[in-house]
């Protein structure tokens, strides 16, 4: 199976060395400092465990440049997908497949959906319409990603922890295709379930980034210390609620309490969230798809989210006062 990685961060990164040391043919799409490290000296992986494991591979900052795939994972941020989904489409064999794995709302949400708000294109997470353009939904397979990692130097990942990469087609059917790539995952080491409702499964996971990340990006601090500081605590309890009645609306059923949320946050221990780790880098925000895109669907079925909205606007000024332009 040919699988081309698109976007070599932490994520990409770690599934690259790993499906490539169970044996996938792997190609990995990237830009300057980790593009450069990648094709000098392949990509090092440092496991949770301390073992270290490196790979090679073919690697170009153009998806054209490779032959046809048959997965393409787009291992991007949310704000970078749309100049990374040029030429993905042409770059599929016949029977190829797109993984998403952003953080947040993913722009086909309501995409095959039927009800009132069948077809809605979120402005938020797509607000030209580009994206959705240049992907092709029926390709698709949803996903979910639970690991933490972080870069350490270019060309260098750490896994710090978590193994759970869901996935789901769009229509909530167990295909064929969708359980080919489980089993190339689960190879690799993953926890791969294909689950039948894809959206609820995203909703359980941003449930806690919609608040968590913006509030370590505000206050410097890491999830153990937010989870044991009784006001921050308090804050990302009412975002998360305020989440949950949006969600509810939208038929989304939670399978667990937002207590049990907030202590799976605390047991990850002093790590910093992914926003937290891109504003110290000076890299743009995943703001609109983790919280815009909440405060949108908000909007859209009359579901007020005072405490989301708050912070959200916070998060944006700082944004514009702290990255560069």
């Amino acid at each position: 199976m040919k699988i081309c990685i698109v976007g070599a961060g932490a994520i990409g990164g770690m599934l690259a060395v790993r499906l490539a040391q169970a044996g996938a043919h792997v190609s990995i799409i990237a830009r300057g400092t980790q593009l450069e490290a990648i094709q000098t000296k392949g990509l090092t992986l440092i496991e949770a465990d301390g073992q270290e494991k490196n790979a090679r591979f073919e690697a170009s900052s153009r998806i054209t440049d490779m032959p046809h795939q048959d997965v393409i994972i787009l291992a991007v941020k949310a704000h970078q997908l749309a100049d990374a989904s040029f030429g993905v489409a042409q770059m599929l064999s016949d029977e190829g497949v797109i993984i998403t794995a952003q953080n947040g709302i993913p722009f086909w949400y309501f995409s095959g959906q039927t009800g009132p708000h069948a077809d809605h294109r979120l402005l938020s997470v797509d607000p030209d319409g580009s994206i959705a353009a240049q992907l092709p939904v029926p390709r698709i397979i949803g996903s979910v990603v639970y690991p933490a990692a972080e870069i350490v130097a270019p060309g260098v990942i750490r896994h710090i922890e978590g193994l759970r990469f869901s996935l789901g087609e769009l229509d909530g059917s167990s295909s064929e295709r969708a359980n080919r790539v489980s089993n190339v995952l689960r190879a690799a080491g993953f926890k791969a379930p294909v689950v039948r409702d894809i959206r609820s499964e995203i909703w359980t996971k941003l449930w806690g980034n919609l608040a968590f990340n913006p509030i370590s990006a505000l206050t410097r601090a890491d999830l153990a210390a937010i989870c044991a500081d009784p006001d921050t605590r308090a804050l990302a309890t009412e975002m998360m609620r305020e989440a949950q009645a949006i969600a509810e609306q939208l038929g989304i059923q939670f399978k667990i309490t937002i207590e049990k949320r907030l202590m799976g946050a605390a047991e990850v221990g002093a790590h910093k969230t992914s926003m937290l780790q891109d504003l110290e880098a000076g890299r743009a925000l995943e703001t609109e798809a983790l919280i815009g895109a909440v405060a949108e669907l908000g909007r859209l079925v009359q579901v007020p989210s005072p405490h989301i909205d708050s912070v959200l606007a916070s998060l944006r000024l700082l944004a514009i006062t702290t990255l560069p332009s």
